[in-house]
């Protein structure tokens, strides 16, 4: 599917309001038509031949005309501009549903400001061109074809003279549609690398700030500042070579009219009744001629943000849906990685993993910076999908089962803490909306939150902001933990969930944890010894590989990678 398809696909959904908004746009164009010619009779036979009973009737009709005119132009705008809201909102939603469907392999690629550059600036281009470029185009040329028609039934010497332009003006529109298109998706591009990097700066302006880096940040705005205005330079620069040839050409129009037509007159082979009809549609020939160059730019925006809207919205993810998937509402809990491997960007990151854990255990995971532990984990939830070898829940491979259902069974507190602008019980209760008050509670105090929580202003309805903003990382990491226990998982995994706590706090955690349901599945990723101590198995990772494994005594006694780790951290031990 082309993108311009892909647009229709949306636009067809209205397309008898637009078509109707069109016989409106048609009935004003013949009122505005009507109204030169009237002026010519109210001329010809009312003021030169003085049948003045004829003068009334004539202004009568006038009235009338305008009103008609107002009530189509009212009404064939409140069509089109219902058109186009009703088109962009459910493109915004079409796209920004499979937005949702992305994996994370899109969102590593593209940037957040782009992303929402599609869903504003790019879908109100979009809206403009329904709302007002459609009609304004059918509009002007329907004026300028009938004038030019009732010029040629008044005059046809005169509208030849008038016929001379045309050439030069499809020669100027055509240039200019050539010249202008790469120059708007330049600016399209410049535009979303600003706000890309806006977006950027704002969600990260506590390091900006914390290393005092103001005016590097500044310096760098003014960087991508310049390449938009530049852009936008550029494309004015275009319109500005095109636009004065078409102001020339509807000059020469009027000099035209004045120059022939007066003579004609004077030499008696037209009335002045015909001069001032034709100077009446005088203006729906040279309005299209000025306005040619603006609606050219108006359309290029437009296709361009079509295309950029459809390129976002036609990636394929990486992670596909099973035709066929295998549906579990709730699962056990074992887990089993049969001969795993995974590279990205030709990178090796995980090889040849293999282990096999049973409902209810709980598995420690430890290793150096970059060891691959956060990915074992992104492959159990599917967020990539393995380069080699096999991941089974309760038997199934991962690929083979409904991704929704067993994402829902997987409760996950993440490395990098995110809230959403909401409360703090809408933030824990995420999972499960529907949940009671008591429950949300009560996990709050299973991850030790509640007691901060109820000294806040507003306890549990307090609003944090986008990233968590007035609250600390440990208070961040409890809620985020608190949001995964509230889902009642089978499988609970805690990427480095304790890293901002301190030692008290993460002992009363760990022994809450040891309370919830015995037939949850828990993987803890820590670099604290003390976070893993207790597991039933403890894996030790090293460049991608499992090079430890076992119970913590276990490790001691083997004396290698994890015996070092704890003597560094115990060292009184």
């Amino acid at each position: 599917m082309t993108p311009m398809k892909w647009f229709y696909s949306f636009l067809k959904q209205y397309k008898w309001r637009m078509f109707w908004g069109m016989v409106l746009v048609t009935i004003l164009v013949a009122s505005a038509l009507a109204s030169p010619y009237i002026s010519k009779i109210i001329v010809d036979d009312v003021i030169v031949a003085e049948h003045y009973d004829l003068l009334m009737p004539m202004i009568g009709l006038l009235i009338g005309l305008v009103i008609l005119k107002g009530i189509c132009r009212v009404s064939s705008q409140i069509l089109f501009e219902t058109s186009s809201q009703g088109v962009i909102y459910k493109m915004r939603d079409k796209v920004y549903r499979k937005l949702l469907q992305e994996d994370f392999a899109f969102y590593n690629k593209n940037r957040t400001g782009d992303l929402m550059s599609r869903q504003t600036g790019d879908m109100d281009a979009i809206r403009h061109f329904i709302a007002y470029v459609i009609y304004i185009i059918y509009e002007n040329v329907l004026y300028f074809i009938l004038a030019l028609v009732m010029i040629f039934m008044i005059n046809v010497p005169l509208a030849l003279c008038m016929v001379i332009v045309l050439p030069l003006a499809a020669i100027t529109t055509y240039m200019q549609a050539k010249s202008v298109k790469p120059a708007f998706k330049n600016c399209r591009n410049a535009f979303s690398s600003l706000n890309a990097f806006v977006q950027e700066n704002i969600s990260g302006n506590r390091v900006v700030k914390a290393f005092a880096k103001e005016d590097y940040e500044i310096e760098k705005f003014s960087v991508e500042n310049d390449k938009y205005r530049e852009a936008e330079l550029n494309a004015s620069r275009i319109w500005k070579r095109f636009v004065p040839i078409f102001e020339l050409l509807s000059y020469a129009l009027n000099i035209l009219l004045m120059l022939i037509g007066g003579i004609m007159v004077i030499k008696k082979q037209m009335t002045m009744g015909d001069l001032v009809a034709v100077n009446g549609y005088l203006w729906m020939l040279t309005t299209p001629l000025r306005m040619a160059g603006w609606w050219i730019n108006d359309v290029q925006r437009f296709t361009t943000s079509v295309e950029k809207i459809y390129d976002t919205y036609s990636a394929e993810p990486d992670i596909k849906k099973p035709k066929h998937p295998v549906e579990r509402k709730k699962l056990s809990g074992n887990v089993t990685f049969q001969n795993v491997s995974y590279s990205a960007d030709d990178e090796d990151i995980l090889h040849n993993i293999n282990f096999d854990v049973k409902q209810g255990e709980t598995i420690g995971i430890i290793g150096t910076t970059g060891a691959g532990k956060s990915t074992i984990m992104n492959l159990l939830c599917r967020f990539f999908d393995t380069t080699q070898g096999e991941v089974l829940v309760d038997g199934i491979n991962v690929k083979d089962m409904d991704m929704y259902q067993l994402r829902d069974n997987i409760g996950i507190a993440m490395q990098d803490v995110f809230l959403f602008s909401d409360t703090i019980e809408g933030n824990i209760a995420y999972g499960k909306p529907e949940c009671s008050f008591e429950k949300v509670q009560e996990v709050a105090k299973m991850a030790d939150a509640d007691s901060f929580i109820e000294g806040l202003p507003d306890g549990y309805d307090t609003i944090v902001g986008e990233r968590g903003v007035g609250l600390s990382g440990g208070q961040k990491q409890r809620i985020s933990l608190a949001r995964a226990l509230l889902k009642d998982p089978s499988i609970l995994i805690l990427d480095d969930t304790t890293s901002a706590v301190d030692m008290e706090t993460e002992s009363y955690i760990q022994k809450q944890l040891e309370n919830i349901n015995h037939t949850c599945t828990i993987f803890i990723i820590a670099y604290r010894i003390s976070s893993i101590m207790k597991a039933d198995q403890i894996f030790v990772l090293d460049k991608g590989e499992i090079i430890e494994r076992g119970t913590h005594e276990e490790l001691i006694k083997k004396n290698g990678y994890y015996a070092t780790v704890y003597r560094h951290q115990f060292p009184e031990q």
